[in-house]
């Protein structure tokens, strides 16, 4: 999963995006807390119908008005924002049944709720530091492993992963990333040297 920030982009957002997809990415994320709803579905119509035509799932970063009107895969909210119970009970009342929610978990407690709440993934981490969250450290590949031993739903490794460290990632989790895409003169072959990781 590719979290996708506009000012993080080095190329246009949307070639980032195009590039990433090109390269192997199966989900993108578009994250813009500093953005209105209005601003969030104007950029997020290009990357909808990007994704549309690439067979790719879209999730949009805490704004389910945002993901609803586009028609978008699903949202993700962190342990601030929107409850996931609530997610789900306003995106069943749109007649999204298949609407995919994805819940931000720090923690083993928060992680097993997680299950409770009915998401269809939990976000892990901050696995390593990461400057685009202001986090200063990681919890670890260790602590990731316990998490997943004691997992209820499918979990996407979060925070501060590259294709240096991408190794230490257990292969039963996901990868969400964000600087590493954004940054990269060239998604595309970040992508495969992500994917490379997991194989080797």
């Amino acid at each position: 999963m590719v979290i996708l920030t506009r000012e993080l982009c080095t190329l246009d957002p949307l070639e980032t995006a195009r590039l990433a997809i090109a390269g192997g990415a199966d989900a993108i994320q578009l994250r813009e807390k500093k953005m209105s709803t209005t601003e969030r579905l104007n950029w997020g119509r290009e990357l909808h119908a990007l994704c549309q035509s690439k067979g790719v799932a879209l999730i949009i970063n805490d704004d389910l008005d945002c993901a609803l009107a586009l028609g978008a895969t699903g949202a993700h909210v962190g342990q601030d924002d929107m409850h996931p119970e609530d997610v789900r009970k306003v995106a069943r009342l749109s007649g999204r049944d298949d609407f995919v929610i994805g819940l931000s978990t720090h923690d083993l407690e928060q992680l097993d709720e997680a299950a409770e709440f009915g998401v269809d993934y939990a976000g892990f981490g901050p696995v390593f530091a990461s400057p685009t969250k202001n986090y200063t450290q990681g919890l670890g590949p260790e602590y990731l492993a316990a998490a997943l031993a004691i997992a209820r739903v499918p979990v996407i490794a979060i925070g501060g992963i590259a294709p240096e460290n991408a190794w230490m990632i257990a292969k039963q989790a996901g990868m969400a990333v964000s600087s590493a895409i954004c940054g990269s003169q060239n998604p595309e072959e970040t992508i495969r040297r992500f994917l490379d990781s997991r194989v080797s």
